[in-house]
């Protein structure tokens, strides 16, 4: 019942998904619990290091320059304010700070080596630390780890089919290749997506195909519900019912026992008794904190308050994989390349992605 396969089949994760919701339940608290501590979990804080001008298209990100959001750009913060807000973080109950600049990809340099520095502090503080900051080659990918990386985040968003309908300036297989240059580190990988754009339930089970077919799984899997923010292309999609979200996590733990399934985006929009049984389906690792990136999530108190009423722990940190070595920057065996990989620019045109960039 809890064998991590690798074989699912689309058909396979749709049955599973439209399964009368309380056998789907049953069946995903009952894997879950075979693989977890079904009282335990996992805390992190995301914290954007640099906010807007994000070159993309991806049509539900306010941080894309060419749509008129109100999200407010920022230079890359320092790296003593990095540490504060980490100090916060971990004080308030997280035992992971992860960090995410709107780059398309990273590019050797002082910002690089600035981020690099953010990630040795934050490890020597004996929190895990993440990283999302788009595209990374192997070289970066190593540089990273030996600078302590715990995590790097690199979402695929969608099945593969409906991402041309999301972003158009970079190619699925970017996403892939990304992933598979963390795995040649020991650095783990968080990958998951977002559900409420539009797709269908066929695109959902196609993302968790994508991400079961991955050989290891990802560790952590973050399950987002759209946050449709006004000014982006996605701006009037309806708000994701929790049974939507319900399911979705149900039907991730079974696919896949071993990861740590994360509630994401669009906890504001869940009552406790909604957020309680995604615990129960299997959910066990949050976002905490007042923002995600540029969008709202519950205050940190009130989830410490219902952890209590549900009698949830908060995870302590370097539980799963144990904690790395931080090498300084002096001693670092890996040095800057200065590469230009060629990432794919695909050349199909979005017309809900053009119209959102002509309004003003």
């Amino acid at each position: 019942m809890s064998i991590k396969r690798h074989d699912w089949t689309r058909e396979e994760i749709i049955a599973l998904y439209n399964k009368p919701l309380m056998d789907l339940l049953f069946e995903a608290a009952t894997i879950h619990r075979v693989n977890h501590d079904p009282n335990v979990v996992q805390v992190s804080t995301l914290l954007s290091i640099k906010t807007g001008g994000c070159p993309e298209d991806c049509g539900y990100c306010p941080q894309a320059a060419r749509y008129h959001t109100k999200v407010e750009g920022n230079d890359l913060m320092g790296v003593a304010q990095v540490k504060a807000q980490a100090l916060r973080a971990k004080a308030s109950g997280s035992s992971r700070v992860c960090m995410g600049a709107a780059w398309r990809n990273v590019k050797d340099g002082p910002e690089f080596d600035q981020v690099l520095e953010m990630v040795r502090t934050i490890n020597k503080l004996d929190m895990e630390v993440c990283c999302t900051l788009g595209m990374i080659t192997e070289n970066q990918a190593k540089r990273l780890a030996e600078a302590g990386l715990y995590a790097y985040n690199h979402n695929l968003d969608t099945s593969e089919e409906y991402y041309k309908e999301v972003i158009s300036t970079r190619g699925f297989e970017d996403r892939l290749q990304t992933i598979e240059n963390v795995r040649k580190t020991n650095v783990t990988v968080c990958s998951g997506g977002i559900i409420g754009m539009g797709e269908s339930v066929e695109d959902r089970a196609g993302m968790l195909v994508a991400l079961a077919s991955l050989s290891p799984q990802p560790e952590s899997v973050p399950i987002n519900a759209l946050v449709a923010v006004e000014g982006t292309p996605m701006e009037n999609e309806k708000p994701v019912e929790i049974w939507e979200m319900i399911r979705m996590v149900a039907t991730t733990r079974i696919v896949m026992p071993e990861t740590q399934v994360r509630l994401s985006a669009g906890r504001t929009q869940m009552s406790r008794e909604g957020q309680a049984m995604c615990f129960f389906a299997g959910a066990n690792s949050i976002f905490a904190g007042d923002k995600l990136l540029t969008t709202p999530n519950p205050d940190v108190n009130e989830d410490m308050k219902m952890f209590e009423m549900l009698g949830l722990v908060a995870q302590k940190p370097f539980t799963k994989v144990s904690q790395p070595k931080t090498v300084e920057a002096a001693d670092s065996e890996y040095a800057p390349l200065g590469e230009k990989p060629k990432w794919t620019r695909p050349s199909h045109k979005i017309e809900r992605n053009l119209e959102a960039s002509g309004k003003k």
